[in-house]
């Protein structure tokens, strides 16, 4: 099996981060998913204007578990959350939790208007709440003090850390993985491209701590899934980071 554990569904044109294509609808995404040989795909929608109340965070989560319901053989739903709103972003995760949901993100903060607050005093207690439920959380951080303080501040929450990067960037961010336990890297965004990236990656942070993502509509989910078969990787590598190590994660 192959999973995508990092794509954005697109439901309306203010959520399509495609820049050249229509990519119809979610039918017509899963085809294209498919086609790229993903046989299941996880992550949240991503509105193109920023947040500026929680009921379009609901909104958003809602949307997620109807095409959850519409494609269950294919979609696994990725929740939004804003630390900005923490009461009610605790709320949500419980509400989601008793919906089956086990995955938080990607959150992208930039996007939403809250910027990288993945350590404030309201996040870590929103942090606590999707710990509690089980969840595993996907999140974009270009501040790797930041990503290592929240990794540090909550050890026994599943974090997945969005894009390797390249160059010492990579080298930074795999230390970081390889460092904490509970922090893991998905494949998404730049560096795919570099040759023995993947290689290294496990070599420096082990097996188990690799995803595939895609970041799809933005990139071509078929790089993704031919760079991780064509590396030198074992089977058993190769199978855990195309779906193992995020089935693992979500149980």
């Amino acid at each position: 099996m192959i999973i995508d554990c990092h794509i954005h569904p697109v439901i309306s044109a203010d959520s399509n981060y495609c820049r050249y294509l229509d990519v119809g609808d979610f039918g017509r995404q899963t085809e294209t998913l498919r086609r790229a040989g993903i046989e299941r795909a996880c992550g949240a929608i991503i509105p193109r204007q920023k947040i500026s109340a929680f009921d379009q965070i609901r909104k958003l989560n809602d949307s997620a578990l109807q095409l959850r319901d519409a494609y269950p053989h294919f979609y696994i739903p990725g929740a939004s959350i804003d630390p900005r709103y923490e009461q009610e972003s605790c709320k949500e995760i419980e509400r989601l939790a008793k919906a089956g949901v086990k995955w938080v993100g990607e959150l992208v903060g930039y996007l939403f208007g809250y910027g990288e607050e993945y350590c404030s005093p309201p996040a870590l207690t929103i942090m606590q709440t999707i710990s509690k439920a089980g969840m595993t959380v996907n999140f974009h951080c270009g501040n790797l003090e930041v990503v290592e303080a929240l990794a540090k501040a909550m050890p026994q929450l599943k974090l997945v850390l969005a894009h390797p990067g390249d160059g010492d960037n990579f080298m930074r961010r795999i230390e970081l993985v390889a460092k904490y336990p509970n922090l893991y890297l998905d494949i998404s965004g730049t560096g795919i491209d570099r040759y023995g990236m993947l290689r290294h990656a496990v070599d420096k942070a082990g097996k188990d701590k690799m995803l595939l993502g895609s970041d799809y509509p933005i990139n071509n989910p078929a790089l993704y899934v031919q760079a991780v078969c064509f590396e030198p990787l074992t089977d058993a590598e190769r199978e855990g980071i195309l779906s193992a190590n995020v089935l693992r994660l979500i149980g």
